[in-house]
C-alpha cells in the first residue's frame, strides 16, 4: 500500500499526514543544510514589500518562516542571517 492510499499522504520529513503540497528548499544555516518549507513563496512575498533595510528584510523573512517551520529560539539569529543571505543571492 502506498502512502497515498486511503489514509492520506504522509510527509517525507516528519512522517505526519501532509496538509498538502510541501515545497521544501534547503539552505545552509551555520554549516548545516536545513529544509525550509515554502521558502520560494516567502522570498517572493518579502521581495514584493520593497523593503530596503537589511534588518527589516531579515525580520520579515524570519517572521514568515516561523509560520510554517520550527525555528529554535536560540538559533533565530543564525536563521535570520542565512535567510537574508539566501534572499540576496536570489536578487
Amino acid at each position: 500500500m502506498s502512502s497515498d492510499d486511503k489514509e492520506g499522504a504522509y510527509c517525507n520529513i516528519c512522517g505526519g499526514i501532509s496538509p498538502g503540497k510541501v515545497t521544501v528548499k534547503q539552505i545552509d544555516i551555520n554549516g548545516k543544510l536545513i529544509g525550509i518549507d515554502s521558502l520560494d513563496s516567502i522570498v517572493a512575498e518579502v521581495r514584493a514589500l520593497n523593503l530596503t533595510d537589511d534588518a527589516a528584510i531579515a525580520d520579515e523573512l524570519l517572521k514568515r518562516v516561523k509560520k510554517t517551520n520550527y525555528v529554535p529560539t536560540i538559533r533565530s539569529k543564525d536563521y535570520s542571517e542565512a535567510l537574508l543571505k539566501e534572499y540576496k543571492n536570489r536578487g
